[in-house]
Order: C-alpha cells, then structure tokens, then sequence
C-alpha cells in the first residue's frame, strides 16, 4: 500500500486514492462522526446551483459529493485523477459522466461552468496555486467558486484536542476500518501542514478570484472559501 507525502507527487496521491476507494465514503464518515454529511450539504448551499447550470465537481471521488447536485437537477461533471474512485463511483452512479482529470491540468475549454467546487481536494494537489487558476479558468465571467477543504479550529482549547484527535486517536481509527490505514496517517500530517482560513483566501484572491469570502463549519475544523469570477 502506498502513503503520500507532503510532497504530494501525483502519481503517489492517485495511488494511494485508488487503494482506498471502497471503503473511502464509509471511513470518512465514521471519522468525521457524520458531520460530513453536513459538510456536503454546506457546499450544495453554497454552490446554490439552478437546473440547467452547469457545475464542475472536481476530486468528487466517488460521486457522493456530486450527487446532491444532480437531484437538483444540475448538471454536474464528477471529475478526480485516481482511476479507483471513478470506477467505484461508475458502479455505484452510472448515469453521472464521471471523468478523469488533473486539478492542474483541467481537460475542459475556457468558460465551460456556471461553478467549481472542490472538497478535501485541494489540500491533496501539489501546487494549489496552479488550481486555482485552473478553476478560473474553465468558469465562466460572473461564476463562481466554493472551496471546502479543512482548516483552523477558532476556539483555543479546542484546537489542542483536535490536533490531538488527528495525530492520534484518527490513524488508530483507521486501521480498523479502512483498507489502507497509513492513508490517514498522510490526511493528520497534511491537514496539519494546511494554511489557515486568511492565508487560503488571500491564495484565491492572487489566483484572480474577488468578493473571497469564508464561512467556518464545525468551529472552524472546516471553512468554505467562496469567489466570484470577475466578468
């Protein structure tokens, strides 16, 4: 089993992805303790998509964060670059267009979507500045942009506990439930190593996104970063 590193070589990330796909949507929610299911629908809202719109879910994994969109009758495009999610996403949402692609090399035209969206992804691309730019890109002037990705806890005392529940109490969960373990150890590490909420808005606003804005989910474990397109 392969474990990324910081370093976060894409060959190794999409590995490492791939060997956990199975069982990746039921791990994730045992360690979040559900609250990813709040997460997700914090992003739907966000995105606030209308049918007929046209969203990018990139890193959708599976498709389960794509789904919610669909029922709305959006059309959303999963995409990720591990190959092991999108067939297990195949199997289980057949009728979404799941495709393969790289955040910093998006395989869609300029001024394709209505949105972009990314949850937990980002943090797993080896230059996020390129990504950022890559979303702009493909989104249309006036679209916008919702990031979901963890960040920095606000409340003090609360921080030192989570930090805690990362390092070690999260790598121990996973050797229970998850088909490979060490993965997790690479999610504590690279949480850890995460900028915080001001620092991650200010990388959208270099890469040309304005109106950037943050919301903080679960105390701050999570923010969503919102931006507009300029037109």
């Amino acid at each position: 089993m392969i474990r990324a590193s910081l370093e976060k070589d894409p060959k190794d990330v999409a590995t490492m992805f791939d060997d956990v796909a199975k069982r990746y949507d039921l791990t994730n929610d045992v360690l979040s303790l559900g609250q990813d299911r709040a997460w997700r629908t914090a992003v739907v809202e966000a995105v606030d998509a209308q049918t007929g719109e046209r969203v990018l879910d990139i890193a959708a994994g599976t498709a389960t964060s794509s789904e919610p969109f669909a029922a709305r009758g959006v059309d959303v495009v999963p995409a990720d670059f591990s190959l092991g999610m999108l067939r297990e996403g195949r199997r289980r949402n057949p009728a979404l267009a799941l495709t393969a692609a790289d955040a910093m090399r998006l395989p869609f035209a300029d001024d394709t979507f209505d949105a972009v969206t990314m949850s937990f992804g980002l943090r797993n691309v080896a230059d996020r500045h390129v990504a950022l730019a890559e979303f702009r890109r493909v989104t249309r002037p006036g679209g916008r942009l919702v990031i979901c990705e963890f960040s920095d806890p606000v409340v003090p005392g609360f921080r030192t506990i989570y930090k805690r529940y990362l390092m070690g109490a999260l790598p121990a969960v996973a050797r229970r439930i998850s088909s490979n373990p060490d993965s997790y150890v690479y999610l504590a590490e690279s949480i850890q190593a995460w900028p915080g909420q001001r620092e991650l808005a200010s990388d959208l606003a270099t890469a040309g996104w304005h109106d950037v804005e943050w919301t903080n989910l679960s105390a701050g474990i999570v923010a969503l970063h919102r931006g507009i397109n300029p037109a």
